[in-house]
């Protein structure tokens, strides 16, 4: 291994490859159209004021409309959901073909069956190279110790063992 090499985005993506994640959906009913993006850069944040946090891509469109909805739900998913998160990750096509969820008064969108769901609107959100930081406050949650997360590790979805 060579430190003095320039850094290569495909060989950066390999190493960034290496550190297992937890997959979570983002997710909001807007204009009575469901919409929504898998992430894997989300992270706990803040205990006051209860925050988490995602990194989008700066070319995300869905993005754009997921921000200015009042309310977006977080899904973290369980290890059965491997499907439902890879429809979620397409750039085309209908991402929620036999995916079962449900909304909040405000349009906060929840997969069913996650290990935890988080009801979140926009705190704040900031720039980060390609893409950008979004901060979101949450307002309500639900959680089942119980279930098993999904985990994204060397670009494919694993279960703990």
């Amino acid at each position: 291994m060579s430190f003095d090499t320039p850094i290569d985005p495909a060989i950066l993506r390999k190493a960034f490859a290496c550190y297992p994640s937890g997959v979570a959906a983002v997710c909001a009913m807007i204009d009575d159209e469901p919409v929504g993006m898998a992430v894997s850069s989300f992270n706990t944040v803040s205990l006051a004021p209860p925050l988490i946090s995602a990194c989008i891509q700066d070319t995300s469109r869905t993005w754009r409309k997921l921000r200015q909805a009042p309310r977006v739900g977080v899904s973290i998913f369980t290890e059965e959901h491997s499907e439902q998160c890879r429809q979620l990750s397409q750039k085309e096509g209908d991402r929620f073909t036999g995916t079962t969820w449900r909304t909040s008064d405000l349009g906060a969108m929840f997969l069913a069956d996650a290990v935890a769901a988080f009801d979140c609107s926009l705190y704040r959100e900031a720039e980060a190279g390609d893409h950008s930081i979004a901060l979101l406050e949450i307002h309500c949650l639900t959680y089942d110790p119980a279930m098993a997360p999904l985990i994204f590790h060397r670009s494919s979805f694993r279960q703990l063992a």
